[in-house]
């Protein structure tokens, strides 16, 4: 079945993924009609999978019941608190059981969520809480001891909430076990209602997530209920698309065990994974840190259906020396976003799991799914991010933002549905960059096929021009990847005196494998033309240094380069 086929089928009035066209600040844009009015409808009809298990993090085992009692709890005591509608409330703390609780009890009441990254330093965070203008901080332990003493100077913060902290609690800081309990505990909490929602509608204010930042100060995207609530039915939609793709009737969804291994405070975890979890009654299982030897335990133990996030992870898994002592058949898809994977991973991810495999493309921005690409699909274009989903649109323009290119060239990414967010929180300059007739420029280069399919080629920043030729990192990454010994691999420019830059590439050898530099060096001149092979490369021992949500942090790699610039 074609695109267009699956499409008219799964979209014709009456079906589960019907559309209408509404206004969106002013511009006709396609929605899902079924979508979640808001994210307190979410989480009350949450309800109604009763006893089966939400989250589970080490020995903690939370029911869907137990979660909506606990938000309920908090969210009556943020609105005794005085956090009212448009409030910002903030959340730095890793994945845990409490994590979605404040998450859901904040929106629920009208209140802005502002997930910060847990990542970051005391310096770091304290930018997030100032530029938000947060007015209630939910930390746990370790972010607190990192904050402690900035807490004082932070104009618009009144109340600190720490969980999991051990010892004294430093002054004017509250347990939010006090409040509510710990994760085992909110079985027994009384049954209480939500507190009176205020009219909420879904365009209104729900998240600010912070850009990467991986230039300049990071930016808050002011994101709304109909931003989030649009991720579940993208996601339903693509997965139903592949069986029909195939030939096969969609079958009723039944519930999945994830492991989640990315951060909650990237949307790729909140709003691409964890409200399409909390819709379909799946369960989800928290990992503290990455570990492919805890993560192959924790598979096997609860039987996971489904993980990924990175590429990264998949890598980990496939290449692991003890892979075989753990029973991983369970695992049905293995998806990931936030960085291009090499087509060898797709292809061994179903070889060698029987899994299939799954990515998409999106950014802070679109509040992530903006295409999304599964199953045979992907097998069939390895190196594509999939296409959009039929309440999105995409256009490539040209350098000026002027010209609508044709298919198969590259130019800048747009990207336009109710998926894309207000703009950036405090920001009009960057908002009126960036956003535009309900358009966002998303800095990507890009090209789409004839069916659609969207091909990411670059960042337009970490493009290299090489004596006027344009070098796309990702074409001499993938290159790179094939090769059987290299795992994780970055391209990246250095200056040269008279072509302006040339390519060079960092690369990390698989366990037990090896490889000299001349000898990928010739396995890519072989492939490409001679003038995209790196000049140089370095080998280092660990994975390359990622931001939270997966993207390499290039500049730190240029200083292995170094010498070789100054010569």
């Amino acid at each position: 079945m074609t695109l267009g086929q699956a499409q008219a089928l799964m979209t014709a009035p009456g079906q589960k993924f019907e559309m209408e066209e509404i206004d969106i600040r002013g511009v006709r844009t396609r929605v899902w009609k079924g979508a979640p009015p808001h994210l307190a409808f979410l989480i009350q009809a949450s309800r109604a999978y009763g006893d089966r298990l939400f989250t589970i993090h080490e020995d903690e085992r939370v029911t869907f019941e137990a979660n909506f009692r606990a938000v309920a709890h908090l969210a009556t005591k943020l609105r005794a608190m005085g956090v009212g509608k448009g409030d910002r409330v903030a959340l730095a703390m890793r994945n845990t059981p409490e994590w979605p609780v404040i998450f859901f009890a904040a929106v629920s009441i009208g209140a802005i969520l502002v997930p910060l990254n847990a990542w970051w330093t005391g310096g770091e965070l304290d930018y997030g809480l100032r530029d938000s203008g947060s007015k209630i901080l939910f930390v746990d332990g370790e972010r607190l001891a990192r904050l402690q003493k900035r807490l004082g100077g932070l104009p618009d913060l009144q109340r600190t909430i720490v969980s999991r902290w051990e010892g004294a609690l430093p002054e004017g800081v509250d347990r939010l076990e006090e409040l509510i309990g710990a994760p085992n505990d909110w079985a027994g909490l009384p049954d209480i209602a939500l507190p009176a929602e205020p009219t909420l509608a879904p365009e209104d204010d729900a998240t600010i997530f912070y850009t990467s930042g991986t230039t300049g100060s990071p930016k808050g995207a002011l994101g709304t209920h109909r931003n989030l609530c649009t991720n579940i039915m993208s996601g339903g939609y693509a997965a139903a698309r592949s069986f029909l793709r195939r030939g096969e009737m969609p079958p009723e969804p039944q519930p999945r065990t994830g492991l989640m291994v990315i951060p909650l405070f990237h949307v790729t975890a909140c709003s691409a994974s964890l409200m399409g979890t909390v819709a379909a009654g799946n369960t989800v299982v928290f990992m503290r840190k990455w570990d492919p030897v805890q993560a192959m335990e924790i598979i096997q133990r609860e039987k996971v259906n489904l993980t990924g996030g990175v590429p990264t992870i998949a890598w980990q898994l496939l290449e692991h020396p003890d892979r075989h002592k753990y029973d991983l058949s369970s695992l049905e898809a293995i998806a990931y976003g936030g960085a291009p994977s090499a087509p060898e991973l797709v292809k061994r991810i179903y070889t060698e799991f029987g899994a299939l495999p799954g990515n998409g493309w999106g950014m802070t921005e679109t509040m992530a799914t903006v295409t999304s690409h599964s199953s045979e699909d992907y097998l069939n274009r390895p190196t594509s991010a999939g296409p959009p989903v039929p309440v999105a649109d995409l256009k490539i323009m040209d350098a000026d933002g002027a010209r609508e290119m044709p298919s198969g060239e590259v130019g800048e990414l747009w990207a336009k549905g109710p998926m894309i967010v207000k703009g950036y929180w405090n920001k009009p300059e960057a908002t009126a960059e960036c956003f535009r007739d309900g358009w966002v420029r998303t800095g990507d280069l890009a090209k789409l096929d004839e069916e659609g399919f969207l091909y990411i080629v670059d960042r337009a920043k970490d493009m290299i021009i090489r004596g006027g030729e344009n070098i796309y990192s990702s074409e001499v990454e993938d290159v790179l990847y094939a090769h059987p010994a290299v795992t994780d691999c970055a391209l990246i420019g250095i200056p040269h005196k008279t072509l302006g830059e040339e390519p060079a590439a960092v690369v990390h050898l698989a366990p037990g494998m090896y490889a000299t530099e001349a000898e990928l060096q010739a396995w890519v001149r072989e492939r490409l033309a001679i003038f995209k092979t790196p000049v140089a490369i370095r080998f280092v021992s660990e994975t390359l240094p990622r931001n939270a949500n997966g993207k390499i942090l290039k500049k730190d790699l240029k200083a292995l380069f170094v010498e070789e610039a100054a010569a």
